[in-house]
């Protein structure tokens, strides 16, 4: 299909070229037979349909801007939530720390605080029991016995000591045991309430953090749906401006034919002012044009598509290119049927019986060279770097030319390029 549009294309083009080359010649030429001529309703149509495209790819793109505007907020949005998720992870992280060091130091205190109630149990009892041996009968008497059964007078200092140590110093230990007792019972009390807070603040950390995470999930939900939105957008609006372009170039091409109408009519009557006044003088009417320049551009404009092959084309077509050793065998060239630049101008003229040599240097000097600003339609067009001359295009008018450029391309219509053009054409056809 995209052949078949350029093909139309080209032709369009050599059509008005060759109009335009022939009502510039001194003698007049017949005219061709009339281009198609659009109605005003139907080049209002497509001018209608072509704004109104233009004004939904606008209204598309505005609405893209804001979708994008707004996807931005959210995108902020996210990495705000994002911010508190990880604040949230790092107070949790601290309050599980701090929870189990407060249940480490209860558990340490809980153990003391019983350890001091068993040593102080212990040695109630022990006092207890000896005292009750001392003091039996409920009496001081009862403190005699034990002193009774003493063996030997270093027995009896030892049961004295003992009597004094029940009295004195194991009173004052048990006391000072008692106060410890009440310390570490302290202390554990203090570590149980520690543990209380720490496991309060550890669960406060948690129901943070499951917030923080929830809305960080939620945002990035409406930023995929937003993204979403976007990309539908602007899915739409390629859609319209492929639409809006395919409208453009049906208005172009209708304007086209118009533009091309009108000339064509203007070259008949400048054709038929010709004819009358060389009736009125008694000549014949102008013969028509050989018509060399159009048999080269139409052949030229057959093989639009043919893939480029380097060393391909001679003057019945297209031919299977040649190795190069180089970029032209990267592209598999020498495996293509087609036409490299000069193998393309070979075939052209071909048409009208000149041949050429398959290279484009010689090409520049196969006719009579002329400025630029005098090129024509059918004339070649060739390109250089340092001095050399490495490409060749046909001139079809208009501004446009139809050549093979470069390898993995085709045989196409392009606008003449004026980067490294050489300063003459080479006009084969007089």
């Amino acid at each position: 299909m995209a052949v078949r549009r350029t093909l139309s294309l080209g032709l369009a083009v050599t059509s008005v070229a060759l109009v335009s080359a022939m009502t510039s010649t001194a003698v007049a030429a017949a005219v061709p037979p009339p281009p198609p001529n659009p109605s005003d309703a139907d080049l209002d149509r497509s001018r209608a349909a072509a704004k109104d495209k233009a004004g939904e790819v606008g209204r598309l793109t505005n609405q893209l801007a804001e979708a994008e505007s707004r996807l931005m907020r959210l995108q902020a949005e996210v990495e705000a939530k994002l911010e508190d998720a990880n604040k949230a992870l790092v107070d949790l992280t601290a309050a599980e720390e701090a929870a189990t060091k407060a249940r480490t130091d209860a558990d340490a205190a809980r153990r003391e605080a019983a350890g001091a109630d068993q040593a102080v149990g212990d040695a109630r009892q022990q006092l207890d029991d000896f005292a009750a041996g001392s003091y039996k009968q409920g009496t001081t008497v009862g403190s005699l016995t034990a002193y009774l059964g003493a063996k030997s007078p270093e027995d009896l200092l030892e049961r004295a000591h003992l009597l004094n140590a029940v009295s004195g110093s194991e009173l004052d230990a048990l006391e000072h045991m008692e106060r410890a007792r009440t310390q570490k019972a302290n202390a554990d009390s203090r570590a149980r309430a520690a543990l209380n807070v720490a496991n309060r603040r550890q669960a406060e950390a948690e129901e943070a953090k499951r917030v923080a995470d929830e809305a960080t999930a939620a945002a990035q939900r409406a930023q995929q749906e937003q993204l979403a939105r976007s990309q539908q957008l602007l899915a739409e609006r390629t859609s319209f401006e492929q639409q809006l372009e395919a409208a453009q170039a049906e208005v172009g091409g209708l304007e086209s034919q118009r533009d091309r109408y009108q000339r064509w009519l203007a070259a008949k009557q400048r054709e038929d002012e010709e004819n009358a006044r060389r009736a009125a003088a008694g000549r014949p009417a102008a013969a028509p044009a050989a018509g060399t320049a159009r048999t080269v551009i139409e052949r030229a404009l057959s093989q639009l598509g043919v893939e480029y092959a380097w060393g391909g084309g001679n003057g019945r077509g297209p031919t299977r290119g040649i190795r190069d050793g180089g970029v032209a065998d990267s592209f598999g060239d020498y495996a293509k049927v087609g036409f490299d630049c000069s193998g393309l101008m070979i075939y052209a003229f071909a048409g009208v019986g000149v041949n050429l040599p398959h290279y484009s240097g010689y090409q520049a000097n196969a006719g009579r060279q002329i400025p630029l600003s005098q090129m024509a339609p059918g004339d070649m067009l060739f390109w250089s770097t340092d001095g050399r001359i490495h490409h060749v295009a046909l001139y079809i008018g208009d501004g446009q030319m139809v050549e093979a450029p470069y390898s993995g391309s085709v045989v196409r219509i392009a606008p003449v390029r004026y980067g490294g053009i050489v300063s003459y054409a080479t006009r084969i056809l007089s």
